[in-house]
């Protein structure tokens, strides 16, 4: 073999088998060679993992809310792919709101890739967006690389972003399925919530019992039967109800064909924990009871929840309402994409799980679900992509410190294991300080 351009070795290397010590060969950003830690391997860089430092696939984290353009202010490009190489992601899915424009039209996509491509410090994909009247406007965006179209079925927060009635999810379905694309859906019924009770101030369980799991548990419910009708692959987006993975059991078990995410915060936080007012917490559908967290938990060693996502969904500070503490009318949406690997593991180790299983939920299941077959794993032919954690170093999270543009976060004060020493993009560590070298993806295109 001809010199290689980096080789890693490493004492712990994870693959999808589980853990080893190897040598990781890259050439051209690419995986060409796994070998035995000792290999007599020639490369114009090596770099020698401390017995501390484990190598771990970069994550994909296909749930973001980067709102570039039109809410930079929330969160940018820059500072939201800064956050997510700082936080050992690779490779980011960006949400088609809550931008403006939304994207949900080609005119959109391309002002969205525009407005990326030159401040990517991870590499990025895009979603398109499924709303009212936009039918026609589905193939286009499919053709033009999408990966997916996100829908709501209640209100989504932002009006420029409506949901789906029940006629409209059909079409929308019916639509999708003749070019065997993904719809994604955010599941909470609107008719449920509608007739539950408002919330109240700063009283979080009256927050909770305002969007119950029967909302989400029904919206579910809907989903499967029509994604059943039409033959269209589907996914749940962020199940905080341990009442739906034994419903999407059932339904892969009878032939529909249907995937389920959940993220950090409902399996880190427990709705008895939250303080009053503390709208930091919130975010829709809510954290829920510790029992239910257990059960999520459960979801995931047993399959039938596919991945672990950060649903980052980031606001400026005064729209979270924190001198009034009103969780009806603060932003509902949780910054964490700095810090979803460490907060998974710090809860994941707690109940004997691996860091096999972390990367299988946070970089192969992802990557799978959008068909990146060069993302997410060690493994000859993917890309060079890497996170050098240290697993058993802990830290303190000080919200001003991460490079998430508001400096607010559920997360912040609390000590999580795992701390990220350096991010691979391609063979090339990432430095956060000089020029980005992210790229865009698009559905279909492998180098």
């Amino acid at each position: 073999m001809s010199a290689l351009d980096l080789l890693i070795r490493a004492r712990r290397v994870v693959r999808a088998a589980g853990e080893t010590a190897s040598a990781v060969g890259v050439r051209d950003g690419r995986i060409v060679a796994i070998a035995p830690y000792n290999a007599d391997l020639a490369a114009e860089r090596q770099v020698v993992l401390a017995d501390d430092e484990v190598l771990l696939p970069g994550l994909v984290d296909s749930h973001v809310h980067v709102n570039d353009p039109g809410r930079t202010e929330w969160e940018g490009f820059t500072s939201g792919t800064r956050a997510a190489a700082a936080g050992g992601v690779t490779t980011i899915i960006d949400m088609p709101l809550n931008s403006i424009p939304p994207t949900c039209d080609l005119p959109a996509l391309e002002l969205k890739r525009k407005t990326a491509q030159p401040q990517a410090y991870v590499d990025i994909g895009f979603w398109g967006g499924a709303i009212p009247d936009n039918v026609p406007e589905l193939r286009p965006l499919h053709e033009a690389g999408v990966f997916g179209f996100k829908c709501f079925l209640l209100h989504s927060g932002v009006d420029e972003f409506p949901p789906l009635d029940q006629s409209q999810l059909d079409d929308a379905m019916a639509e999708i399925s003749e070019f065997d694309g993904l719809l994604i859906v955010h599941a909470e019924d609107a008719h449920r919530i509608d007739q539950a009770p408002p919330p109240d101030g700063a009283s979080y369980p009256a927050f909770l019992r305002s969007r119950p799991r029967v909302a989400e548990n029904a919206a579910v419910v809907e989903v499967i039967e029509l994604a059943r009708r039409s033959g269209c692959r589907v996914h749940i987006l962020h199940v905080s109800s341990a009442d739906i993975p034994p419903r999407i059991a059932t339904a892969r078990d009878t032939g529909v064909r249907i995937t389920a995410e959940t993220c950090p915060h409902y399996l880190t936080f427990t709705a008895e924990d939250i303080p009053h007012g503390a709208t930091q917490y919130k975010c829709c559908p809510p954290i829920r009871e510790a029992a239910n967290r257990e059960l999520l938990w459960e979801g995931l060693r047993d399959g039938t929840i596919d991945m672990i996502v950060s649903d980052h969904s980031p606001s400026t500070v005064d729209l979270k309402h924190l001198d009034t503490g009103d969780f009806g009318t603060a932003w509902g949406g949780i910054a964490s994409l700095q810090l979803g690997l460490p907060a998974v593991w710090t809860e994941a180790r707690r109940r004997g799980f691996t860091l096999t299983d972390v990367a299988r939920w946070m970089s192969a299941a992802p990557s799978a679900q959008v068909g990146l077959k060069t993302k997410g794993r060690i493994e000859v032919g993917s890309d060079a992509d890497f996170c050098v954690l240290a697993p058993d170093d802990t830290f303190v999270v000080d919200a001003k410190s991460l490079q998430h543009k508001n400096a607010i976060t559920p997360y912040d004060g609390r000590t999580l294991d795992g701390v990220v020493r350096s991010t691979w993009l391609r063979g090339h560590p990432v430095d956060i300080e000089a020029a980005p070298r992210g790229r865009l993806l698009t559905r279909g295109a492998q180098r």
